[in-house]
């Protein structure tokens, strides 16, 4: 098993400035440290290194994306306003989507490393890859940066790969804890993509993710939300995963699965409210990619979306690329005695309650 591997230093450099979590400082407000720092990426990155996984990466150079790539998810004017306010010293896409001078072009780099990563897993270059970008992607839309999120990594590479290398369906699966609101607009009319998002029931976006949300015209049952309660551990997260999320890429049948990896439903981060383990992460990556080995001979891209924890990403992310790549290191998580003694980390009643509404979602899709 060959994985590949995203990363450039600029992605640490994308600067989201002075704030209190999410709040910009004031009068009122202390100057701290934004919540979307690059500081989770940095120690994930360090501790694949300190681990000896970085040796067994096949390491994938980024690129930057041209415009005409980006346009094919975003308007002209969104691109043109991202450059012009980057070029002028930043500001903020949106409410609580903030960035520095120069953060255009890192943007630029995070949807080329996308489309680097989706080129080398269609290619056989590698098997699967893993692309440890920034900023994420999984909350713009095609008109405006939103949730961190300046342009739609995954849909710019997505659209990319169909347009020069003829990709044919995908399967979006995203367990960030916030709603996959960006991905799900760019798609949301198609019946090629299918987009499935486990989170936090009405977290981020506010009324935004609900079952009700299916799609449109042609892409009518190809987009499935799962909205989860809060306090959900990794009972609920497998168990969505088994009676959800694989049932539905089976009846879809996929040329490609690509995860939007957030680790922010990991139990101590502290823009979530889920309880789930690195280990929980491992077996739900686990899963994804055994159903990839059945229906599409492998092909399988993970990008990194959001989590918040410096302390605990590092180690979910390790435990998600020893599982895509089978390589397990001597590295242990250290919160990994802890968290499974977590009151209700097992699947509850009401968690189960809300998978069955989900499960109802699968006879909108259509096998090709």
């Amino acid at each position: 098993m060959t994985t590949g591997f995203v990363f450039h230093e600029l992605y640490l450099w994308h600067n989201t400035g002075n704030a209190a979590m999410v709040f910009p400082s004031s009068l009122s407000v202390q100057p701290g440290e934004h919540v979307e720092n690059p500081e989770t990426k940095r120690r994930l990155k360090n501790l694949l290194d300190v681990s000896g996984m970085t040796d067994h990466l096949v390491s994938l150079k980024p690129r930057y994306a041209t415009d005409d790539e980006l346009a094919r998810v975003h308007t002209r004017a969104h691109i043109e306003k991202i450059h012009a306010m980057s070029d002028a010293g930043g500001g903020d896409a949106s409410v609580f989507t903030p960035f520095g001078q120069g953060s255009y072009e890192i943007a630029q780099l995070a949807a080329g490393g996308a489309i680097v990563a989706i080129e080398a897993v269609l290619s056989g270059k590698v098997d699967n890859a893993y692309a440890l970008t920034r900023p994420p992607g999984h909350h713009a839309l095609p008109d405006l940066g939103m949730g961190f999120c300046l342009f739609a990594n995954i849909p710019v590479a997505i659209q990319h790969a169909r347009a020069v290398h003829g990709l044919g369906r995908v399967a979006v699966v995203d367990w960030d804890v916030h709603h996959g609101n960006g991905t799900q607009a760019c798609f949301y009319e198609d019946p090629e993509t299918l987009t499935i998002s486990i989170h936090q029931d009405n977290l981020f976006p506010a009324d935004s993710g609900g079952l009700e949300e299916r799609g449109a015209a042609a892409g009518l049952g190809y987009n499935l939300n799962i909205p989860l309660p809060p306090g959900c551990g990794d009972g609920a997260y497998l168990e969505t995963i088994r009676r959800v999320v694989l049932p539905a890429l089976e009846r879809f049948r996929p040329d490609l699965i690509v995860v939007a990896c957030g680790y922010d439903a990991g139990a101590t981060d502290p823009l979530g409210r889920m309880m789930v383990s690195a280990n929980g992460f491992r077996q739900m990556m686990g899963l994804v990619k055994e159903a990839a080995k059945r229906l599409c001979d492998g092909k399988l891209l993970v990008m990194h979306e959001g989590g918040y924890s410096a302390t605990y990403v590092p180690y979910c992310g390790l435990a998600v690329i020893e599982e895509l790549s089978g390589h397990k290191t001597a590295i242990d998580d250290p919160f990994g005695e802890a968290l499974p003694h977590y009151g209700q980390m097992g699947l509850q009643p009401h968690q189960a309650a809300a998978i069955t509404r989900a499960e109802a979602l699968l006879e909108g899709i259509k096998a090709p």
